[in-house]
């Protein structure tokens, strides 16, 4: 089945992305996680692509590898940023050699990160809609977007981003997974402004637990966007007991789940950080409370 089948098929889908580590000890952290996860029978799973093309390498070879040797569906990330048209074409084709079908179609951040302007590559691209376009001219493959429920950093309005993810639609995106959602709320809203475009696009949610107060900081500078204030006054509020942070962030991120679930999302994406434990932990949550997830192949 391809990612829309699976999405549109029933029950919520559950899928996990990572990043290409950057060293060997990283590389024994990442495929831990990877074997752990495999055992809950995830949807799929992604891998992410540095700024400015910078682990193109490595994400095509960690893709290619867990295509090779895991039961788990994969789909690859691919962005605009500082690659021309015969690169662009070159990874692609990189992809289909490892047997990966399913790719999400970026623009990328600025080459000199958010709040920079974006200067497309002179043999580039300067929209995602255009890469969804190339991807869909060069193969069979399933093509997913980003999507931004607190408003893209360079965007006026929410109405702006649910405009921009039509045209991603239109050119063949046939689902979106989203920046990490803080705000339940924002996420209902750019959804059901598509709708009321006349697109029956799923758009999965991402969901990250925080264990560490730093990640706040992070993440916001990463979604180029404040995070919700509610969830940055829990987690402050016990920022100086390492313990009580990540019991809190995987509170809070059971409960988004739970409550994205409960509104009607087609599931939900785990942004891992090439870590399983707490993601298991809000997995396992959702478990306890959902007959339609396998509560039985979760162990370790």
């Amino acid at each position: 089945m391809s990612i829309p089948d699976l999405l549109s098929a029933g029950p919520p889908s559950f899928s996990f992305e990572f990043m290409p580590p950057r060293d060997e000890a990283g590389e024994a952290v990442l495929w831990e996680s990877i074997r752990r996860l495999e055992q809950v029978r995830p949807s799929f799973v992604s891998v992410t692509y540095g700024a400015g093309g910078s682990t193109r390498d490595g994400t095509v070879r960690v893709t290619g590898r867990i295509q090779r040797e895991t039961t788990l569906t994969t789909m690859a990330h691919l962005t605009c940023v500082g690659s021309s048209l015969a690169s662009l074409r070159q990874v692609v084709g990189e992809y289909a050699d490892a047997g990966i079908r399913n790719i999400l179609a970026l623009r990328g951040d600025p080459a000199g990160g958010l709040g920079t302007p974006w200067t497309a590559h002179p043999e580039g691209l300067d929209h995602a809609d255009q890469l969804v376009g190339l991807i869909g001219s060069l193969g069979s493959f399933t093509v997913g977007v980003a999507a931004f429920p607190d408003k893209h950093p360079e965007s006026r309005s929410l109405e702006d981003d649910a405009d921009a993810l039509v045209r991603k639609a239109d050119a063949g995106a046939s689902f979106a997974i989203t920046q990490m959602v803080t705000d339940v709320d924002a996420y209902l809203r750019l959804r059901d402004l598509v709708a009321a475009r006349g697109r029956d696009l799923p758009i999965v949610p991402g969901l990250m637990p925080v264990t560490y107060a730093s990640q706040l900081d992070r993440m916001t500078k990463l979604n180029g966007q404040p995070l919700a204030a509610d969830v940055v006054r829990r987690i402050e509020q016990v920022a100086h007991d390492k313990e009580a942070v990540r019991r809190v962030g995987v509170a809070i991120c059971t409960e988004h789940a739970d409550r994205l679930l409960d509104e009607g999302a087609p599931g939900i994406h785990f942004i891992t950080m090439n870590r399983s434990t707490a993601t298991l932990e809000v997995y396992r949550n959702l478990a306890s409370g959902r007959s339609a997830v396998p509560v039985g192949a979760v162990s370790g």
